[in-house]
């Protein structure tokens, strides 16, 4: 009778019929699309995410950039034909500079900006008093500004030219960047002293407002600025145009011709995004123009905060879940090559149109995330066979219920009953780590859970619980149903316990099976949480298909116990009537009280120790009361105390340490 009662039920199941498996389908759909935003919403805050955005800044502000801004600065090189024409070691004298500076004045510069800095004193004084004589409130002096970073402390150190140079009138530019975590220069600098800015306030070109995460737009590769050599400024009337400086912004620097390489690096050469396509670095004089153009004329891009990131990324989602939501094919993937061209192009013409840069980098992942997962479940569902209700029932529920149910079909109905039950949740911790560590090996992940859950599931069984279901790598259980156990508290306790002991023999297996193939071995950790309460037992679901399953509030304050667990440092969580119920047999210990998420009362938190003596107890109990009337400090000596004797809950010392004051 057993076999067709249970065949019976199966051809209930949602998965006999179209309308079943599509609403299956969509709600697996959207759990996914959910998890994916949540996921890379997260990964978006991290620096590996922010430069990968970055890098893509880099391509897309170099495709087709726009042309050099006319009557631009120009740029007086100290390059190797200078070197070899005035025939002298770089330093050059500064009566030198004296001259230039005269020559550029009498060619008609506005503005003259020197990027070299002089904050020594020359060996010959009468060069540094040749040089203040030719200063003047046209000349802007590069200074710096740098982060010195020691144990004690960190130090900003600012180095400006030398007393008797300012005095003249000149004025002082910082001409320090920011480069980003890959070493490129994209930041516009924030100084408002800087000196592109003092160049633009001397040359009466005002300085646009800037965001916070102004971005350069840059204009081509090295050498991209009009650029003449240092030997030919000097005497701009032989070797250059009539007029060539009139009214024109010059920047003096090192801009050596043969712009030196990434690999090899260079002296006051920096990265840019142009670097990416050329390999060439960008002399600090050309910077300094590229900034001067950028604040005056407004080029600069304003990279979008992270509310637009995480929008962006939600839009991927939502692109990806209409796509795919009816079904994938290979029209998903003509559709998708489109879809990945739409979002590109609509990154760069707001970087071009608005001069705002939301990278395509998080709605692309967001978008093939959710469509390539979906395609691979729904290839997976479709080689699914059908599962024989036989074996799923004895599976997820103890052997009690399955024969209960075998002989008495009546019970192949909904309805429930309402009693007292515990309830256990269980979870591996970092399981989408696992996960992508195996992605090209799906069997062997496969392999790995059930080599978890088996003994898992056996000991829940063999305390006389019940599965409820499986939810990937989580399992839910529960005691006191169907049949009644009077010590259901004590016996879900004492199975978690068990279960914490499995994963460690499991643990140790994998390591030695690690240590045998010479791979890097994968340690398992889970999380549980229990609590009791009341709640409704039975059949759940629809006509069509139900399980044998409980709902309750206690079933929800379980399942954030174990989801609360990794914040408290401890692999196992119990609610206050599981406590108390099974104080008797174990030692308890009071952590917290907490509001979780779905209710708006005070939960106390409680949590298993081995064998410990009264008087570190009674420390831990003083310490959790110092807690709640808010007198407890990071300084407190009682943690050390705990700590030490107490080692089973040193990781919740130390994380309730680093929350206060």
């Amino acid at each position: 009778m057993r076999a067709p009662l249970l065949r019976q039920a199966f051809a209930r199941s949602p998965y006999a019929t179209a309308e079943g498996r599509r609403g299956k389908r969509r709600l697996g759909l959207l759990a996914l699309a959910v998890v994916v935003a949540v996921l890379l919403s997260l990964a978006s805050f991290t620096s590996p995410f922010s430069l990968a955005e970055l890098r893509s800044f880099d391509y897309l502000s170099t495709f087709s950039p726009p042309p050099l801004p006319k009557d631009g600065p120009i740029i007086v090189a100290i390059d190797e034909p200078s070197m070899a024409e005035i025939g002298t070691q770089w330093p050059w004298p500064r009566a030198l500079h004296a001259r230039l500076i005269d020559a550029l004045r009498t060619a008609g510069a506005k503005a003259i900006g020197i990027d070299v800095i002089f904050a020594e004193p020359s060996a010959d004084p009468e060069n540094d008093i040749a040089l203040a004589a030719a200063l003047g409130p046209d000349v802007v002096l590069a200074g710096d500004e740098t982060l010195i970073e020691t144990p004690q402390a960190d130090q900003f150190v600012r180095t400006e030219p030398l007393a008797a140079f300012v005095a003249r009138g000149a004025r002082t530019g910082i001409a320090s960047v920011h480069l980003s975590g890959d070493g490129t220069l994209r930041q516009v600098p924030g100084y408002g002293d800087g000196f592109a800015a003092q160049l633009a306030a001397v040359a009466g070109q005002p300085k646009q407002p800037i965001s916070r995460m102004a971005l350069l737009q840059t204009f081509g590769p090295a050498r991209a600025y009009p650029t003449v050599s240092y030997y030919q400024a000097l005497d701009p009337g032989q070797f250059l145009p009539n007029g060539f400086f009139h009214d024109r912004v010059v920047i003096v620097g090192l801009s050596l011709q043969n712009a030196p390489t990434l690999k090899a690096g260079g002296a006051d050469a920096f990265a840019t995004p142009f670097t990416v396509r050329t390999g060439h670095l960008v002399a600090g004089a050309e910077i300094q123009a590229t900034i001067f153009d950028n604040i005056t004329r407004g080029l600069f891009i304003s990279k979008a905060g992270q509310g637009a990131v995480i929008a962006a990324i939600a839009f991927g989602v939502l692109l990806a879940g209409g796509v795919v939501y009816r079904a994938t094919g290979w029209s998903t993937t003509v559709v998708s090559l489109a879809v990945l061209v739409l979002l590109v192009g609509a990154s760069y013409a707001l970087l071009r149109l608005g001069h705002i840069f939301i990278s395509p980098i998080g709605p692309i992942l967001a978008y093939l995330s959710v469509v390539a997962s979906q395609a691979s479940l729904d290839y997976a569902t479709e080689r699914r066979s059908r599962r024989d209700i036989t074996l799923a029932f004895s599976r997820y529920l103890s052997p009690a219920l399955v024969a209960r149910l075998a002989d008495d079909p009546s019970q192949l109905k909904l309805g429930g009953e309402r009693r007292a039950l515990t309830i256990l949740f269980c979870d591996v911790r970092g399981f989408t780590t696992i996960s992508e560590a195996l992605k090209d090996d799906p069997e062997q992940l496969t392999a790995l859970i059930n080599r978890l859950l088996t003994p898992l599931s056996d000991i829940v069984l063999e305390s006389g619980g019940t599965i409820d279901k499986y939810i990937g790598d989580c399992l839910m259980a529960f005691w006191n149903a169907p049949l009644d156990d009077p010590d259901h508290a004590s016996h879900a306790v004492g199975a978690a316990l068990e279960m914490l002991e499995a994963v460690e023999r499991l643990n140790a297996d994998l390591r030695r099976e690690a240590a045998e193939a010479g791979i890097k071995a994968r340690v398992l950790k889970i999380g549980i949480g229990i609590n009791t309460g009341d709640c409704v037992v039975g059949n759940m679901g629809s006509a069509r298909r139900f399980d044998y399953s409980v709902l309750g509030d206690a079933v929800n304050l379980a399942s954030r116990l174990e989801g609360e667990s990794k914040n408290y440092g401890v692999p196992l969580l119990l609610g206050e009537r599981t406590a108390l119920l099974s104080a008797a047999d174990f030692t308890i210990a009071e952590l917290d009280s907490i509001t979780v998420k779905g209710r708006t009362t005070l939960s106390p938190i409680f949590t298993l120790l081995p064998a410990t003596g009264a008087a570190p107890l009674e420390t831990h109990r003083q310490l959790i009361a110092a807690k709640y009337a808010g007198s407890l400090t990071a300084s407190s000596p009682a943690f050390a105390e705990l700590e030490r004797t107490i080692p089973h809950l040193g990781d919740y010392y130390r994380l309730l340490r680093s929350r206060l004051p």
